[in-house]
């Protein structure tokens, strides 16, 4: 791209479409991008559209060690402010309509407020959903919710309306024609979940509860947790492990406190079993996220929401490290001790405890060091909470990983393990020194190995006659 001025020398690369093969192998945009930083001479510029359907392109094309080490800046345009895209709607219509001489079909200001909701601040998609819309001249292009209009909304007093919301409003999110589709990053979607917003209310709208169900009774709620979940864009039990990591700094009573991590974990019982996972997930997401929001009767009403104002960091989930180790401790367990001939899980479950207690030597120093560390639990040590990550504003969630007592990651074994991986097992293994760290024999078992070598030796038999 050069611009206007064809005899500058300031140019740029811009790419808006990059070839199916990158997607399929991004190692190979990853050594055209590391060559180009060698022999570019002017900036490259990638336009990736952000998607809220679950794809990561962005993070697949773009991990972070690429980007630190190509030195490559991400460049975010924020969503387009309702009142200043109403502006421009407006400034568009007075123009075209002088210009058409009346021609075309001019919305009015209820018809130009529903398209700017439904567009979510995108300003291209605003324009072409205007010009779609007024060049048919119909009215019926925007949606209204079945058995109220407009005029009957119209004639509420003001004094009703500054009692009582615009419930058609608040009750149906109204789409343009084109609109997109509405979605919420995690960020905000835990936000509305964890913080809870309620609205107070009457006996008229809503009778209370009898006195042996006081203690249940809450204000109404501004969103519905399981519409805040679908507009996340991503799966029921994600969302689960994000909302079980920072729910702890929003609750002021322990009592609360417990009956929460009690639905907490019934929640996570209901998507445990493969067999009925996939007809309960979504009764399992609306009961971690409304036993969540039940049980902190700090929030349970509008007047008494405590620490509403103050801001709390969220935090991304030490599941996905724990994971990862796991994961690796299946791989390291299945290369060490494959002669066993046991699933991952056995090995670090059932066999690698199980040797961790006997006294009988190893002569393999990688598979020493891993049952010390996995087969022990030292209990004199400290566990302390690891260093969390902060879950930044517009930061979509990582894959959901495809856990499984046999699944394991693909690619190379990790570093020390390819040099052990052709060694014999641990039964067949051999050498006469061992390690400090490793239990010497005891004088029983040298016994026990010098019988063994005298009944290696053959023994004449004595005939009596002979002497």
């Amino acid at each position: 791209m050069l611009g206007d001025d064809l005899r500058t020398d300031k140019k740029i690369i811009l790419v808006e479409d990059l070839p199916n093969q990158f997607y399929r192998d991004s190692h190979t945009l990853h050594e055209v991008l590391r060559k180009y930083v060698q022999i570019g001479r002017c900036p490259l510029i990638f336009i990736i559209s952000d998607s809220v359907n679950g794809d990561n392109n962005h993070r697949l094309l773009f991990p972070k060690e690429i980007q630190e080490e190509c030195s490559i800046s991400n460049i975010s345009f924020n969503p387009v402010a309702p009142t200043i895209m109403m502006k421009f709607l407006n400034r568009i219509v007075t123009m075209e309509a002088n210009k058409n001489g009346g021609k075309i079909f001019i919305p009015d200001k209820t018809s130009l407020e529903l398209l700017c909701q439904g567009c979510s601040g995108d300003i291209r998609s605003a324009i072409n959903t205007l010009q779609f819309s007024s060049s048919k001249g119909e009215s019926s292009l925007w949606p209204k919710k079945k058995g109220m209009s407009l005029k009957s909304d119209a004639a509420l007093s003001k004094s009703k309306r500054r009692k009582k919301p615009d419930k058609v409003f608040e009750n149906q999110e109204y789409q343009a024609v084109g609109g997109k589709d509405v979605s919420l990053f995690l960020f905000r979607a835990l936000g509305k979940i964890l913080y809870c917003k309620r609205t107070p209310l009457t006996e008229l709208d809503c009778p209370q509860l009898p006195s042996h169900l006081s203690e249940h009774e809450r204000d109404t709620l501004l969103v519905q947790p399981e519409e805040v979940v679908e507009m996340s864009h991503m799966p029921g039990e994600l969302f689960n492990l994000y909302l079980h990591q920072n729910y702890v700094d929003f609750f002021m009573e322990v009592d609360d406190l417990v009956r929460a991590s009690e639905l907490l974990s019934f929640a996570d019982i209901l998507s445990g079993d493969w067999t009925t996972r996939s007809s309960l997930r979504e009764y399992s997401t609306s009961v971690a996220t409304r036993g969540v929001i039940h049980s902190n009767r700090a929030r349970g009403f509008a007047h008494c929401q405590a620490g509403g104002s103050s801001f709390r960091p969220l935090h991304k989930p030490q599941w996905f490290l724990i994971h990862k180790k796991f994961r690796e401790n299946c791989l390291a367990a299945k290369a060490l001790f494959s002669g066993f001939c046991l699933p991952a899980l056995c090995l670090q479950t059932q066999l690698l405890p199980y040797l961790a207690l006997l006294t009988i030597p190893m002569r393999n120093q990688a598979q020493i060091s891993f049952i010390q560390d996995i087969g022990r639990l030292p209990l004199k040590q400290h566990f302390g909470r690891w260093k969390m990550e902060a879950l930044a504003d517009r930061e979509l969630a990582p894959l959901d990983p495809e856990s499984g007592d046999e699944a394991l990651p693909p690619g190379p074994l990790p570093a020390g393990l390819a040099d052990v991986c052709g060694e014999r097992p641990l039964s067949q293994s051999s050498g006469s020194e061992l390690p400090a760290s490793q239990p010497q024999p005891l004088t029983s078992q040298l016994d026990m190995e010098e019988e063994e070598e005298d009944d290696d030796m053959i023994i004449e038999e004595y005939d009596s006659d002979a002497t």
